[in-house]
């Protein structure tokens, strides 16, 4: 199979699940979108004829490289300001579950880069810690314990919410 059309394959294999975590990273479709075609464009010229094992988990290693360095460029923009006191739950926490989803998403945000990813691709694109590792590049007893941080983090910030 040639090159483009590899790339093609995976486009449509993969390509919705690459695009919903993309935006579960960064939040927004439009950025999202963006990645995602950069994702497939330099899956596209990194590839060079090479056979790549686990397709999936290395695109989800290239865009997690990408939203990456997106969400790095916004943030040194000023884009993305995140009031480290805004939204986390009180005493008297928001009734309403959209309130609540939206500080989930920001703490979730405050997270260490690698425990964000990890959690994300776990909990919300199924992968397995194999697979997270790959993605990560790191071990799976690493991808493991990141997700573990990231949940006990959360835990802590939303004991009744985060399940």
């Amino acid at each position: 199979m040639a090159q483009r059309d590899e790339v093609e394959a995976w486009v449509d294999a993969f390509g919705r699940e690459i695009h919903a975590y993309l935006w579960r990273m960064l939040g927004d479709a439009n950025d999202a979108e963006d990645c995602l075609q950069e994702t497939f464009l330099r899956a596209l010229r990194s590839k060079d004829g090479r056979p790549i094992r686990a397709p999936r988990a290395w695109l989800y290693a290239v865009a997690t490289n990408i939203a990456r360095t997106h969400f790095r460029r916004r943030h040194r923009r000023g884009e993305v300001a995140i009031d480290e006191a805004e939204d986390l739950p009180a005493e008297d926490s928001p009734e309403s579950v959209r309130d609540q989803a939206r500080a989930v998403r920001r703490a979730v945000e405050r997270l260490p880069g690698k425990q964000q990813a990890a959690l994300v691709l776990r909990r919300y694109q199924g992968l397995s810690y194999i697979d997270i590792g790959i993605a990560l590049e790191t071990t799976p007893e690493a991808a493991r314990a990141n997700v573990y941080q990231a949940l006990r983090k959360l835990r802590a910030l939303f004991p009744e919410e985060v399940r």
